[in-house]
C-alpha cells in the first residue's frame, strides 16, 4: 500500500495542542498561536489545549511532558524558540523527548522557507518527532513561518503522520 492509500485511511480530525514559547507574548499578542489554531481548526482538527510558556527549558519540558501524557491529545505543535539566540531552547527540549525524530520535517521546512526568504532559512531549527504515540512538531514563532509550515507541511500530512505512528 502506497502513501496515497495511507492518507485515505488516516483520521481526518485530530485533537491537537498548540503551545507558544515566548518571554514577551500573551494571548492578545500571540499572532502566531492564533494563526496556527485557526489553520488547524479550518482543516477540521480540534485545538483542545492552548498555552503560552516562558522560554525556560525546565518549564518548557514540564509543559510538554504534561500534554504528551494526555490520552485524548494526538499531537502538540509549538511555535517559537527554534532560532539561534541564547534563549532558543525548544529544539533541545523537544529532542530530549523524541523517541524518533522525523528529520524530513525540518529539512522540508528549511527548503520551502529557502524558496520564500533565501539563505536566511538556514537559521531555522524547526523539527518534529514521535513521542510515544503522538507527534511533537516545533516551528518558528514568526507568523510567516507558522503559515508556511501549517499550510505546506502540517495540515496536509498530520493525519498521515499519526496513522503511521499508530498502525500495527
Amino acid at each position: 500500500m502506497g502513501h496515497h492509500e495511507h492518507e485515505k485511511l488516516a483520521t481526518a480530525s485530530l485533537d491537537v495542542g498548540v503551545m507558544t514559547f515566548s518571554d514577551t507574548r500573551d494571548e492578545n499578542s500571540d499572532k502566531s498561536g492564533a494563526i496556527l489554531k485557526d489553520m488547524l481548526e479550518n482543516a477540521g482538527h480540534k485545538v483542545i489545549v492552548y498555552r503560552i510558556v516562558r522560554e525556560d527549558p525546565e518549564l518548557m519540558r514540564q509543559a510538554l511532558q504534561e500534554w504528551l501524557m494526555m490520552p485524548d491529545l494526538d499531537a502538540v505543535i509549538t511555535s517559537g524558540g527554534t532560532g539561534l539566540t541564547a534563549r532558543d531552547g525548544t529544539v533541545e527540549v523537544a529532542r530530549s523527548l523524541f523517541t524518533k525524530e522525523m528529520e524530513g520535517f525540518g529539512e522540508l521546512f528549511r527548503w520551502i522557507s529557502f524558496q520564500q526568504i533565501g539563505t536566511a532559512a538556514m537559521l531555522s531549527r524547526a523539527c518534529a518527532g514521535v513521542v510515544g504515540d503522538k507527534m511533537l512538531i516545533c516551528i518558528p514563532g514568526s507568523s510567516k513561518a507558522v503559515k508556511l509550515a501549517a499550510a505546506r507541511l502540517i495540515v496536509p500530512q498530520l493525519p498521515h503522520m499519526l496513522w503511521e505512528i499508530r498502525r500495527q
